[in-house]
């Protein structure tokens, strides 16, 4: 369940304080301006999992896709991206765009004609790699194109993708990998460079934590760009979400990033509400609603799991900065739950309700989800 959309709210000592250049994204059509870099908030990205090609002409389809993505946007998503390997990707994306609030970024690979075709609708940005969609002529025209539209791009370089003459160094280990994918994306920004481009973002990834974490670190030693940094191929949610955790907060608390994803083999929603944890805990972000809940033992008294599941999109979308508790039993009732703003708990088919660790209301199960409402919305 969707409620009205919010802006989440920064204190001023959470930014990305490294100093980097400004790049905007979005501002087209319905689409948000956002900031990317030079003293900006740190902006979580996720990537669609799925393809989009047969949504060129099915306008129901692509309208229940645009409710998904606002759906996204409402609990904290800023940017999108979407893969583009085809016509009628690119067709779809420049339709999809113009029906979005949140900065969508077409990724190209190969052909540059698909970054032209996407920017015929209010795309916000480009992931290409230069290097590899072909003649310079081709690199100049998406240049040229991005400029007239205001869409920036984003270089996106990964361990699988790097020049001959660096992959062949690693190899021969006259350069480490971390090192290669920071001269690799060097390399590519300077093409920008060349033709007086500034609006650009960079990202260098790897399977790697530590390879991750040493790239970017490189890279900002000798670069204004601004970065969105992850972990690529991270892995499942639960390997995923601790390779991500700790390579971006080590990036983040050198203030490192100006736009994170965390990359899981699980949905969309799951990459969002990662990284929207490792910015609050990292202090890069604030404001919103904090989930606390029990993991549930033997002594289960009330469903967590099911609760959790049922209430968190519709808790992380709200204009509230509260703590919500939902606890198993009694013994992590209102007691451990004490700090929380609102809570609920239960044993013997009776579900407790809680205020600042003070019991307001004991009901039938069957009518929690209805009373806990009533309480939380009248916070």
């Amino acid at each position: 369940m969707i409620v009205h959309q919010r802006e989440v709210r920064y204190s001023s000592d959470m930014s990305d304080s490294k100093t980097t250049r400004a790049v905007t994204v979005g501002g087209r059509g319905k689409t948000k301006r956002i900031t990317l870099g030079g003293g900006a908030p740190v902006v979580i990205q996720t990537m669609w999992k799925e393809g989009i090609a047969h949504l060129a002409d099915d306008d129901a389809g692509r309208a229940r896709l645009v409710e998904r993505i606002a759906a996204l946007e409402h609990i904290g998503c800023g940017v999108l991206r979407f893969a583009v390997p085809d016509k009628e990707s690119a067709r779809s994306l420049a339709a999809i765009a113009a029906d979005c609030t949140m900065p969508l970024v077409a990724d190209i690979h190969f052909d540059y004609r698909l970054a032209l075709a996407c920017l015929a609708g209010p795309v916000a940005a480009i992931r290409i790699n230069p290097g590899n969609i072909g003649r310079v002529e081709n690199v100049k025209a998406v240049v040229a194109a991005c400029r007239d539209a205001g869409a920036a791009i984003r270089i996106g370089v990964n361990s699988g993708s790097l020049p001959r003459d660096i992959a062949a160094a690693v190899r021969d280990g006259t350069m480490s990998r971390a090192a290669a994918l920071a001269a690799a994306a060097a390399r590519e920004a300077a093409i920008l460079d060349a033709l007086n481009f500034s609006a650009v973002v960079v990202s260098m990834k790897s399977s790697s934590v530590q390879e991750t974490i040493a790239a970017n670190e490189l890279f900002a030693q000798q670069s204004d760009i601004p970065l969105h940094i992850g972990v690529t191929e991270a892995g499942p949610l639960i390997g995923g979400v601790v390779k991500s955790t700790i390579a971006l907060t080590a990036l983040l608390r050198k203030d490192i990033g100006a736009t994170v994803r965390v990359s899981l083999s699980s949905a969309p929603e799951h990459e969002v509400i990662a990284a929207r944890e490792i910015l609050r805990e990292t202090g890069k972000r604030t404001g919103g609603v904090t989930i606390v809940s029990c993991p549930r033992c033997g002594r289960e008294g009330f469903d967590v799991h099911a609760f959790v599941a049922r209430w968190q999109q519709e808790l992380l979308a709200l204009e509230k900065d509260i703590t919500v508790a939902v606890m198993g039993c009694a013994v992590n009732g209102p007691g451990e739950g004490r700090h929380a703003d609102v809570g609920i708990t239960g044993a013997g088919g009776k579900a407790i309700i809680f205020k600042r660790g003070e019991i307001v209301q004991t009901v039938d199960e069957k009518d929690a989800d209805k009373v806990f409402r009533d309480v939380l919305y009248s916070l």
